[in-house]
This record gives C-alpha cells, sequence and structure tokens, in this order.
C-alpha cells in the first residue's frame, strides 16, 4: 500500500475529511466541516461540530444548581467516561454562557472535559 492510501484509510477511521492530506501525506488547510476533538471548530467557517469522541461520550445529568454570577452548574451525572468518573454530583464552569439558561431540575445529555485544569461542560443538550 502506499503512503497516502494508508492515510487516508487512518484519517477515514479516525473521523477525518480524507481531502485534508496533500499528495504527499501531510495535513493540508481544507475549509469545511472540520473539528477539534473537543468539538471546537477550526478557525475559517465559524461554528463548532461535536468531534467524535463528544457524540459517543454524552453523559446523563440532572441541573441541580445554576450559578450564573461565577458561570458554574452544578449537576448530578452519571458515569464520565472520558474522564474515567463514577457517577456523583459536582460544580463545572460552562463553555457557553447560554448554557446558564436552565432549569433547577432539567434533565440534560452533556460532555465534559478539563479545561485550564477546572472542569468544564463543553457540549450540553436538554432532555424531553
Amino acid at each position: 500500500m502506499n503512503s497516502r492510501l494508508i492515510l487516508s484509510l487512518v484519517a477515514l477511521l479516525a473521523g477525518f475529511n480524507t481531502a485534508s492530506f496533500s499528495k504527499d501525506g501531510a495535513p493540508s488547510e481544507v475549509s469545511g466541516s472540520t473539528t477539534t476533538q473537543s468539538g471546537e471548530a477550526h478557525e475559517g467557517h465559524g461554528h463548532a461540530h461535536p468531534g467524535p469522541a463528544s457524540v459517543a461520550l454524552l453523559s446523563d445529568g440532572t441541573i441541580k444548581k445554576v450559578d450564573k454570577a461565577s458561570g458554574r452548574l452544578t449537576i448530578s451525572h452519571g458515569p464520565l467516561e472520558n474522564l474515567d468518573m463514577p457517577s456523583m454530583t459536582m460544580v463545572f464552569g460552562v463553555k457557553d454562557p447560554a448554557f446558564l439558561e436552565v432549569q433547577s431540575g432539567q434533565k440534560i445529555r452533556f460532555y465534559a472535559d478539563k479545561v485550564d485544569g477546572r472542569f468544564t461542560v463543553l457540549r450540553m443538550e436538554a432532555q424531553h
């Protein structure tokens, strides 16, 4: 197998756009739907898409407290697989201030990770 084919297969398995590799196999700039693992958007298209890891690792939770002044949510949650953390209730910062528009008692699905040494909600969906 040539190196371009191998890189394309690896990229495909990892969830990357195979068009993002140049002929010599090096990554190249591509506009479109490329994202980081944490779901943050690359510059150039203005919005984020969840990365493969964050989609698979959404956890169930219930909002216990909303503290808009400090930008934090207290969440009672199930296991957080990416953090190897069991079920518990804890305080999280939020990536997006819009996440603070939830109500105590609301059921959510969310993805959190450690950002600058602080547990932070990076993605959140309300449950109905």
